[in-house]
């Protein structure tokens, strides 16, 4: 058996497909196929293109992460369900998992710490409601808690910065709905009732 040819696919741009005694095989990243070191005119016996299949397989969930990572910054969990969700076998699962880890595009580490900043930023939280939000991402306990010990996070003025955007909300000129919403969201009935009477 030999690899007769390597065209880029016309859909795209950055997957080529291969070809093996004249017959489309399988299809590979332009990355994918820099690692395999296939070249046009190679031999290669049975066994190995069923091996390239799978590597093909392996190399479509991956990119696909890494376009979905491209969106923003995911969670190992967040990944796993993904994989999961498209069908991905839980072997490939568990090498991408590795890969995505060696190659510093996922940690949860850094991801948890992110993900406080990012909101304290731009959408401003209660640390309950941070912790909650942690969770659903699927972090551990002891990743949250590190987390939370390494960002300084002020109720407070998270609390003070939503009374602040929501007074101007027609709606949440009524104490009693305010005092309701942002209970919902983690604060503390007695710090509301000290902000909502400063602001």
């Amino acid at each position: 058996m030999k690899i007769t040819k390597i065209t880029v696919q016309q859909k795209n741009s950055s997957r080529y497909s291969i070809f093996v005694d004249n017959q489309y095989a399988f299809s590979l990243s332009d990355i994918g196929l820099l690692d395999s070191g296939l070249v046009t005119g190679q031999e290669v016996t049975e066994e190995a293109v069923e091996k390239l299949k799978d590597l093909s397989e392996l190399d479509k969930y991956y990119q696909k992460i890494l376009n979905l990572l491209s969106l923003r910054a995911r969670s190992s969990y967040e990944i796993e369900t993904y994989l999961k969700r498209h069908d991905c076998p839980s072997s490939m699962t568990k090498i991408i998992l590795n890969k995505l880890s060696k190659n510093n595009y996922i940690n949860d580490n850094l991801f948890a710490i992110s993900w406080i900043n990012n909101r304290q930023l731009l959408r401003p939280r209660s640390k309950i409601k941070l912790i909650s939000e942690l969770r659903e991402k699927g972090l551990s306990k002891e990743v949250i808690s590190q987390a939370m010990d390494e960002v300084d996070i002020d109720d407070s003025t998270a609390l003070l910065s939503i009374i602040e955007k929501k007074r101007k909300l027609s709606k949440f000129k009524d104490d009693t709905k305010l005092i309701q919403y942002l209970i919902s969201q983690g604060f503390n009935y007695y710090d509301i009732k000290k902000q909502i009477n400063l602001s």
